[in-house]
């Protein structure tokens, strides 16, 4: 009989611990929920000190809707085996009567939330970094954008800070009248609009103006690092959103950089192992340096 011996893993190198439906926050009794990657030694507090490690806050695309947790999950793991922890967010759906800005709300908790809970989930609260894909994107990009700003703040956690130090934004929508025009065609756009808007039309360009990261940058006011993608043949949110976010940032002095992925479609052929090492590569320069 030949038995085999494998070594033991005493200080648990590699291994990744999900941790699941953490309620961060409730609204009109609905619980709001996130899930956490973290390394496996965070689960026996005990025996392992488990040295504070940067935060990424992920925000799924979703058009607004309610945030599905998995999508990036299996590829988000990579980027704990790198010495981070991170967080994927939902919000509150919009097509349930939560128009602008309950998303953007919503997110912001969920960092205050993880900021006061840093010491049980491993986090240093001071490296943090959202990263967003389509509306979540948005979200991220509103988020880098707006920190602090009591507009958009609850009494959840308001002792804590919802600042992030760096944005990663993948194909979001940067001025959303634009991308609703663009995807006017497309079944539900019109509802979404309601839902997002509200009933009374005549307030829509407004809304519309304050959800586009677009127009929120400002002159004389200190930003977060930016990392921008968006493929050049995306059908949903119009690729040169990117370009004209990309030349508002840099005409106010904010550190960004972008990227074109080319004839990549939205969502569908956009990812490889390219952008994910392009984005830990852009993080561990912000984050760990």
């Amino acid at each position: 009989m030949t038995i085999h011996e494998i070594e033991n893993n005493p200080n648990l190198n590699g291994q990744i611990r999900l941790i699941e439906n953490v309620t961060y926050g409730a609204a009109d009794g609905q619980a709001l929920k996130l899930e956490l990657l973290t390394p496996w030694t965070q689960r026996y507090p005990q025996q392992y000190k488990t040295e504070p490690r940067p935060l990424i806050v992920f925000v799924q695309g979703s058009s607004w809707r309610l945030p599905t947790f998995g999508e990036e999950i299996p590829q988000l793991v990579q980027f704990v085996k790198n010495d981070y922890v991170v967080a994927t967010v939902q919000h509150r759906n919009s097509l349930d009567g939560y128009p602008f800005p309950a998303f953007l709300q919503d997110v912001k908790t969920a960092i205050r939330f993880l900021r006061a809970n840093a010491k049980k989930y491993a986090i240093d609260p001071e490296r943090v970094a959202i990263w967003g894909t389509s509306s979540g994107a948005n979200a991220a990009m509103l988020v880098g954008l707006t920190g602090d700003d009591p507009k958009y703040k609850t009494a959840a956690y308001d002792d804590q800070s919802d600042a992030v130090s760096s944005v990663v934004s993948c194909f979001a929508p940067m001025d959303v009248a634009e991308t609703f025009k663009y995807t006017a065609n497309v079944p539900g756009n019109e509802i979404l609009k309601y839902c997002l808007f509200g009933t009374d039309k005549k307030k829509w360009p407004e809304i519309m103006r304050e959800m586009s990261p677009l127009y929120r940058v400002k002159a004389g006011k200190r930003y977060p690092s930016f990392e921008l993608f968006h493929g050049d043949a995306d059908k949903i949110v119009p690729y040169r959103q990117m370009e004209e976010m990309y030349e508002k940032l840099k005409s106010v002095g904010a550190n960004v950089e972008a990227y074109r992925v080319t004839n990549a479609n939205h969502e569908l052929d956009f990812w490889s192992q390219r952008i994910y090492d392009t984005v830990l590569e852009f993080l561990d320069k912000k984050l760990k340096h």
